[in-house]
């Protein structure tokens, strides 16, 4: 039998933005270079990189809201061609309507796709109750923590059922406690429905104790897939605990190795203004 494909797939993808003034060749400043990744369902893969290097321009390709130079994207087979529907995405900004209570905020994609008020409460209800919020869909985003706005968004992108979730380092901005219990509802939400996931990180501990693979990217421009890596360490899994593993400490070292000297790359040509 066939192997199904992959949920979201893209192939020697390649993104070249107008130069605006950077040391690049006329044809302007080459962000992506043919990269090619992929997501299988039910699997959780992370991708690091160094600061600057297009892992969300990556992730911006994947939801269709930036048409890749060459190359293509694939969502179970099929090419894409526009906006990815069957995407659902986290963004690293506050994406929460400051004048919506945390239900109406919740309730805005069933709303947007044609719902009616009445039959989007319920639903809405029941996914901040998931996240822990069930208590608190009367208040404004300004009366919500950070963590809580976070959930709030969560709960936003989760209740249109999205196949594929697309993350872009969403948890970055947290505290270092707060971002941990995030992590982990986000792994207990995602072992009950095993979507595929596509996680940009910067923090290679949160890419590990999270993902199924990691994929490190080269220092851009010109970014490419320079190193892949299964996490075979056993879920379910606490990410605070899973810091304890031995065999965490291992594929540490084993990525941060190849990590290290694209990071001092990025660094270097920042200070050179290139």
């Amino acid at each position: 039998m066939a192997a199904a494909p992959a949920a979201l797939e893209l192939r020697a993808v390649s993104c070249v933005f107008a130069a605006r003034g950077r040391k690049v060749g006329a044809d302007g400043y080459l962000v992506v270079d043919q990269t090619s990744l992929s997501v299988a369902q039910g699997e959780f893969v992370s991708v690091v990189g160094p600061t600057g290097c297009g892992k969300s321009t990556l992730l911006n390709i994947a939801a269709g809201l930036l048409s890749p130079s060459s190359g293509g994207v694939y969502v179970y087979g099929q090419a894409l061609d526009g906006v990815n529907r069957q995407a659902g995405y986290l963004f690293q900004a506050e994406a929460l309507m400051p004048w919506c209570s945390a239900l109406e905020n919740v309730m805005a994609g069933l709303l947007f796709r044609g719902a009616t008020r009445a039959s989007a409460r319920e639903p809405a209800l029941h996914w901040l109750r998931r996240v822990g919020l069930g208590g608190f869909a009367g208040s404004y985003p300004h009366e919500l923590s950070g963590g809580m706005r976070k959930r709030v968004a969560l709960a936003q992108m989760l209740i249109l059922e999205p196949d594929i979730l697309l993350m872009d380092e969403p948890f970055s901005a947290l505290d270092v406690q707060t971002r941990q219990l995030m992590e982990n509802e986000l792994l207990e939400l995602w072992s009950a429905k095993k979507k595929a996931v596509l996680f940009i990180t910067h923090d290679l501990d949160e890419a590990i104790a999270l993902s199924d693979r990691v994929i490190v990217l080269s220092a851009g421009p010109a970014t490419r897939p320079i190193g892949e890596f299964a996490i075979d360490l056993a879920r379910p899994r606490d990410v605070i605990a899973i810091r304890d593993d031995p065999g965490f400490a291992q594929l540490h070292a084993r990525i941060w190795q190849i990590m290290k000297d694209e990071v001092l790359k990025a660094h270097s040509r920042q200070m050179e203004g290139a």
